[in-house]
């Protein structure tokens, strides 16, 4: 009896338990049913507004200002090299990297005994010249006077040979009276080529010892310049770079001691577009003579220095574009050659132009604007200038016009934005109302008080908000997202 009891007891527990489960089972698939029998939620469609920064667009009359970079160049540069070579026997105490020389100092001397012994060599030269000229001049003189001397005796030879012969004619001389007459005058007349020739060559012993006195002065005076280059001196007052010599060096001809600087004549040197070279050309094409504004910046203290624009390079170089120009600097204290600078120009005025953000301005410059009901619409501006981060554009109705300051790839014409103002807050907009119904109202009622994570200030303001006859949009639709449907 007891094995059936338990038997029994057994047999009706698993019924009960399968009994459960069909019900389970049907329970779940009744709520499945229900479920998929029920129809979508649907929330009601927004329009997307976007926050933009506006910017109001004023024409106006602007002074472009064109900005380049450049160096800093010096107009006056010598290389300081030594014309002779030898041993440097003296330095100035200002010979030194960046010493400060005047015109005319002596910086550097080179041992001129060589070249002293040079000069006077040749200065002895110049007085055996001098001497052989003056005997040449004297041997002139004796062969013109012997010269004279056979031309009268030629003469009388001459005269004798007349008489014989008219003596030979009447009848009272002799044949061979008039042949010894006939022979003397021949010899007289030899002998007077003989003196011509004697002074032909006195004058070219003249001008022998003139020309050798010549070339002894000449040598005389590059032994001079040779012994003069031993000194090397300032030509301008400035100072020195690129110092490469002591006392006591062996310094070669040609060889570069230092290169000496005028530091009161810079110049700036930059390069522009061919565009912006032709905003600088004048009506007759010629460069114009535009102020230019040259500044350095030294770790957040900036040198600036002023000048003009003076002249344009001749020629475009290898593989370079644009154009090189160059700007006299008026005073520019601080500044040094090699110094990389920034130039800024001002170019003619510009009327009528308003000037914007580079941001607001796509590829095909176009800007968008505030239309009616607060949409975008796009105007196509002229491009004039970039200045920086601004550009100056001009473009019919566009005139007090709100223009988008920052243009994103999400922004076109007829959408609708919320403008940002200067001050940087948004225009004052209404938010969206819905009425909920007491069901709704309840059920998000009752999400919100059950929240254990929401502070006790938010969950206050919230029950508030859903307590009134209209409730924010936006407050809903955070609410149930959050509850998942």
């Amino acid at each position: 009896m007891r094995f059936l009891r338990r038997s029994l007891t057994g047999l009706f527990l698993l019924s009960l338990t399968l009994g459960l489960l069909v019900y389970a089972g049907v329970q779940v698939r009744d709520a499945v049913q229900d479920r998929m029998a029920q129809e979508p939620r649907s929330f009601p469609q927004r329009e997307r507004v976007f926050a933009v920064n506006v910017v109001t667009a004023n024409f106006e009359t602007i002074t472009p200002v064109l900005t380049a970079f450049g160096q800093i160049d010096s107009a006056r540069t010598l290389e300081l090299r030594a014309a002779v070579g030898g041993r440097v026997i003296e330095i100035a105490p200002e010979f030194v990297e960046g010493g400060a020389v005047t015109e005319g100092q002596v910086l550097v001397r080179i041992d001129p005994t060589d070249a002293e012994s040079v000069l006077q060599r040749v200065q002895s030269e110049i007085l055996d010249a001098e001497a052989e000229q003056r005997e040449a001049e004297r041997a002139l003189v004796l062969a013109q006077d012997e010269l004279a001397a056979a031309e009268e005796q030629a003469v009388l030879r001459e005269r004798a040979f007349q008489r014989q012969r008219d003596l030979e004619e009447r009848g009272v001389g002799t044949a061979a009276a008039v042949e010894v007459a006939e022979l003397a005058a021949a010899q007289a007349r030899q002998a007077v080529l003989s003196r011509r020739q004697a002074v032909a060559q006195a004058e070219a012993r003249i001008d022998q010892a003139t020309t050798r006195l010549s070339r002894s002065i000449i040598a005389e005076a590059e032994a001079q310049r040779r012994l003069d280059d031993t000194l090397i001196t300032a030509d301008f007052t400035g100072t020195l770079a690129d110092v490469s010599v002591v006392q006591g060096r062996l310094v070669s001809s040609n060889e570069q001691l230092a290169r000496l600087i005028d530091a009161d004549a810079l110049e700036v040197a930059f390069r522009v577009s061919t565009q912006q070279f032709a905003r600088l050309l004048d009506e007759g094409g010629q460069l114009a003579e535009a102020d230019v504004t040259v500044s350095l910046d030294v770790f957040g203290t900036n040198l600036t220095a002023t000048g003009t624009l003076s002249r344009a390079g001749a020629a475009v170089g290898d593989g370079q574009t644009g154009r090189l120009l160059f700007a006299t600097l008026d005073s520019a204290p601080g500044f040094r050659p090699g110094d990389f600078v920034t130039v800024e120009i001002e170019e003619p005025p510009l009327e009528r132009v308003a000037r914007l953000p580079a941001s607001a301005l796509n590829a095909a410059n176009q800007v968008l604007v505030l239309a009616g009901e607060e949409r975008l619409e796009e105007i196509g501006v002229n491009l004039l200038r970039r200045q920086g981060d601004d550009v100056l554009v001009r473009a019919e109705g566009l005139q007090g016009r709100e223009v988008v300051a920052e243009r994103t790839p999400l922004l076109g014409a007829g959408i609708k934005v919320r403008p940002l103002r200067e001050a940087g807050t948004a225009e004052p907009e209404e938010p969206e109302m819905v009425e909920l119904t007491e069901e709704r109202r309840a059920r998000l009622t009752a999400f919100v008080e059950a929240n254990t994570r929401m502070p006790e200030e938010a969950r206050q303001r919230i029950l508030q908000q859903l307590s009134e006859g209209t409730v924010p949009v936006q407050v809903v639709e955070r609410i149930e997202s959050r509850m998942g449907g």
